[in-house]
């Protein structure tokens, strides 16, 4: 069975080999692809273009603003920014409003002559006005409704455009984290050639300490997770027992101190007392004749006799 695996097993680092190269051939096309880095400016570029490659008329040539802020959007079309498209936009309302207000007084004025000056007059009845109010107050609704209709399409352009930055995002990162992992893979396998080259070394110096240490060595997944998490807690028993012997260093510390005190000062009597013993043997055995010795010796000998002698009055009695 050992030698009918074989080749599948070596077959499966040629394909996962081959898969890295063709995923690496994948992102190297995307890197060389030009940068479709999509933004409000870069999408209005080919509008700006248009206009202003469109030729202009002599009334518009000769009509000129005198507002700075279109001063500023206009010099910086080529190039233009957040704030500036920002402050645009609220100068273009500004004179939209301004320009609604004119077309509606320049209108109204000139209808009022026409009804004035015609022929015959023009009277309108108070049924026409209504009619017209009506029909007013219809548009004005029919316009609240796509106001809130092109806010709602706006919120949801502006809700999926950030998840499309975060997608972007994300896939930007994977991408580099892809073009890492040639590498990384590079220098895993040649980290696991290694292994496997102590591990076959290990083998060949294990034959001979029996079958349990080749098993230890070849020793399937989840066993070896089990053994490394058994050990991974001694080493952590150990860790919180070191901790807690830490702790205690100190306090051993300066008992040590108060021993190695008490020791010394017993040694200091020992000393002491062994010149004393010394200087007593030398003053006995320079005395006269050895007068003392013997005295202490016929002591010794009456309190014995004395001893003796009471203890037979005694039974005698």
């Amino acid at each position: 069975m050992s030698r009918a695996n074989s080749p599948a097993k070596s077959d499966r680092p040629r394909k996962s080999t081959k898969a890295n190269a063709a995923a690496l051939r994948a992102l190297q096309d995307l890197q060389q692809a030009p940068d479709h880095d999509y933004t409000i400016i870069k999408i209005s570029e080919p509008i700006s273009s248009a206009l202003t490659q469109q030729p202009l008329s002599p009334s518009a040539t000769t009509a000129t603003r005198n507002s700075d802020v279109s001063d500023t959007a206009t010099t910086t079309t080529a190039a233009p920014t957040p704030a500036s498209l920002d402050a645009d936009l609220a100068h273009y309302r500004e004179l939209f409003s301004k320009l609604r207000f004119s077309y509606v007084e320049q209108v109204t004025k000139e209808k009022f002559i026409r009804a004035i000056v015609g022929d015959p007059p023009l009277i309108v009845t108070p049924q026409e006005n209504a009619d017209l109010e009506a029909g007013n107050a219809a548009a004005k609704a029919e316009l609240k409704a796509l106001k809130v209709e092109v806010a709602g399409m706006v919120a949801g352009l502006e809700t999926r455009g950030r998840a499309l930055v975060g997608r972007y995002e994300r896939v930007r990162r994977e991408r580099e984290m892809v073009g890492r992992l040639p590498g990384e893979i590079g220098l895993l396998e040649g980290r696991v050639g290694e292994l496997k080259a102590a591990t076959a070394a290990m083998m060949m110096t294990t034959t001979e300490k029996g079958d349990e240490a080749r098993y230890g060595m070849n020793m399937p997944l989840g066993k070896t997770l089990e053994l490394v998490d058994g050990k991974r807690e001694e080493v952590g028993a150990l860790e919180r027992q070191l901790e807690l012997l830490g702790g205690q260093v100190p306090r051993k510390r300066k008992e040590m101190e108060r021993l190695r005190g008490e020791v010394a000062a017993l040694e200091n009597r020992k000393m002491n007392s062994a010149a004393a013993a010394r200087e007593a043997k030398r003053r006995r055995e320079n005395a006269q004749g050895g007068v003392e010795d013997e005295l202490e010796a016929r002591g010794r000998w009456y309190r014995a006799s004395e001893t003796v002698l009471r203890q037979v009055l005694d039974l005698q009695g």
